[in-house]
């Protein structure tokens, strides 16, 4: 999650905030760029402990697990909401949210799929091409096109490293940016028509019922390991519920260019987490291509018109 990704967590945090009242969160004396600091560290601890299950269940079964608990947390608080979908919304506004769904299955699954075959740090910094691209396609300036030159350079670096960086990984960290770019832009269309965070709930639900299947074919009956299922929900709420939580409060206090700005900090930290929590060593030309791809952020991000905190 930077840039277009500042838009899709803005998004995210606003629905938080019409169910909760986002005043009456207890972070309030917590600095922004630390709770954005926070929220980081969260999902790539998430992700590591993710990569951690990989070798006593299967990507997908990880995904479905982290999908259940976000759809179960979503689900019980927004259950009326759920339960009069049909009633309170047209069969487009359902479509949408299912997409949306589908999409949030796709973009996890896939950048799983990437974490297994590539160091976290590697993986996270491809899979940011995903907000960086909505960000410069919706632009017509001059100067983005030297960002864009910028994080691609930073990609093929990486494209043509060795070692523990293959062809498979990158192509499935590129397909998670992909579901990242659709994830920012349905994440819009969903908020426009449901109230709260009752649409990321039923993408939520959707998430998960499709991932089901695939999670349940994939690892079977280790499934059944109480220890990985509960470490598993951990990621859960380290991934999902805990960022935007943490984000709800930090875009009370701060625009979303300054959001995105500070969020442009995630590869460095997930490269950050492989290295203290998974032991991924990077070369000098891999940290170089995540400073190419951070410093693209950044610059995106920094150079757009300023926008006012909202409430």
């Amino acid at each position: 999650m930077a840039l277009a990704d500042a838009q899709g967590s803005y998004g995210r945090a606003r629905w938080f905030r019409t169910r909760t009242g986002g005043s009456k969160l207890s972070l309030g004396s917590v600095p922004p760029p630390a709770l954005i600091l926070l929220g980081i560290v969260s999902v790539q601890v998430g992700a590591g402990l993710a990569k951690n299950l990989f070798a006593r269940s299967s990507p997908d079964a990880v995904v479905m697990i982290r999908l259940l608990t976000s759809a179960v947390v979503l689900g019980v608080a927004y259950r009326s909401s759920i339960r009069d979908l049909r009633r309170l919304h047209s069969w487009r506004d359902i479509g949408v949210a299912a997409l949306f769904g589908l999409t949030l299955a796709g973009m996890n699954a896939c950048f799983y799929q990437a974490l297994a075959r590539l160091p976290l740090g590697i993986a996270v910094t491809i899979e940011f091409l995903g907000p960086l691209s909505v960000s410069i396609l919706a632009s017509r300036r001059r100067l983005d096109l030297v960002w864009a030159l910028l994080a691609l350079g930073g990609v093929a670096l990486l494209a043509h490293g060795d070692g523990d960086v293959t062809l498979t990984g990158v192509a499935f960290a590129l397909l998670a940016a992909a579901g990242w770019a659709g994830y920012i832009l349905l994440s819009g269309a969903t908020g426009r028509r449901f109230s709260g965070a009752s649409g990321l709930a039923v993408a939520s639900i959707v998430g998960a019922a499709v991932m089901l299947p695939v999670g349940i074919g994939t690892a079977g009956t280790k499934l059944l390991d109480p220890e990985l299922l509960i470490i598993a929900t951990g990621v859960g709420l380290l991934s999902s519920v805990i960022p935007y939580t943490l984000e709800l409060e930090a875009l009370r206090r701060v625009s979303a260019r300054v959001f995105g700005i500070l969020m442009s900090l995630e590869p460095a930290v997930g490269a950050l987490v492989g290295l203290v929590f998974l032991g991924e060593m990077l070369r000098w030309s891999e940290w170089l291509a995540v400073g190419l791809v951070i410093t693209a952020c950044v610059g995106a991000t920094r150079f757009q018109q300023q926008q006012p905190p909202e409430g």
